[in-house]
């Protein structure tokens, strides 16, 4: 190392020592909340893969065939969902792709519950945006590994972190196109719905929030995708589900079982992004 590195180096700015303090300081001092968090978290995530796992994997497969026929009107997604979820039960992986798909529509509808109000907001209000944007920014672009380590620190291991470490890294996606969608909102549009009389609240639900609807669905779709490509990292947390025959397999090197893992991912993955997307719906 040159001299002027060494200098450098030598001034140090202890980061690192300051982020150990901070969290230092959170687990001695507010480890019951931590906790409390993490308990009801993991009560309500494991109640609910109970649930589906009690129920005859048939009578689940069958319900989500339904909803999704419900929801686009088309027997060939449904037809779909039966042989994909068919094909799950058939590698036996059917408890590991229940608890994935509590995990991941857990997050999703957290994120979205969190990032459309916050899209909003700041869609609103340019000052709130620019605040934003760094914040944002620096989710999406941290090394997901980083997460894990503050994340274990304070809630363990289990579903719930898990369920944090989803939610930290998809919710950056329903804030910025919410954001994008409710700015993009045609002038004349809201200046035809002021001419009428209508209230701020008025314009948000029935002009803003209807021209924005396809754009934060896009953020829907792209949470969905987001929250299942953490499922190998959460299972680094000990957040079970398909991610974890996927370490099983990197780990002891067995193609068969990562191969298994990979197609009940994409099968999911699949399912879940053609039952959330709007338009372009095939009819019967």
């Amino acid at each position: 190392m040159d001299p002027i590195s060494e200098w450098i180096a030598g001034w140090k700015i202890p980061v690192g020592r300051w982020g150990r303090d901070f969290f230092d300081f959170l687990t001695t001092n507010f480890a019951w909340f931590f906790d409390s968090v993490a308990e009801g978290l993991s009560t309500v995530l494991n109640g609910l893969v109970d649930a589906l796992l009690w129920l005859p994997a048939v009578v689940v497969v069958l319900a989500i065939a339904a909803l999704a026929y419900a929801l686009k009107r088309s027997w060939k997604l449904a037809l779909g969902v039966v042989v994909g979820l068919c094909f799950i039960i058939n590698q036996g992986l059917w408890a590991e792709t229940v608890e994935t798909l509590v995990l991941v529509v857990s997050a999703a509808s957290a994120s979205m519950a969190i990032g459309v109000p916050i899209g909003i907001w700041a869609a609103h209000n340019e000052r709130v945006y620019r605040v934003l944007q760094p914040i944002l920014d620096l989710m999406q672009t941290l090394p997901t590994f980083v997460y894990l380590i503050p994340v274990l620190i304070l809630f363990g291991l289990g579903l719930a972190p898990g369920l944090i470490v989803t939610v930290i890294f998809a919710m950056p996606a329903p804030i910025r196109l919410t954001y994008l969608g409710i700015t993009s909102v045609p002038k004349p549009m809201l200046e035809a719905g002021e001419a009428f009389g209508a209230t701020k609240g008025q314009l948000l639900w029935k002009v803003e929030l209807p021209s924005a609807l396809p754009t934060i669905m896009a953020g829907l779709t792209q949470c969905i995708m987001l929250s299942l490509s953490m499922v190998v990292i959460a299972a680094l947390i000990g957040a079970s589900g398909l991610g974890t025959p996927v370490v099983r397999a990197l780990n002891t090197l067995n193609i068969p079982l990562g191969l298994e893992a990979g197609l009940a991912i994409v099968v999911l993955a699949i399912i879940l992004d053609r039952m959330a997307r709007i338009g372009g719906e095939e009819r019967k």
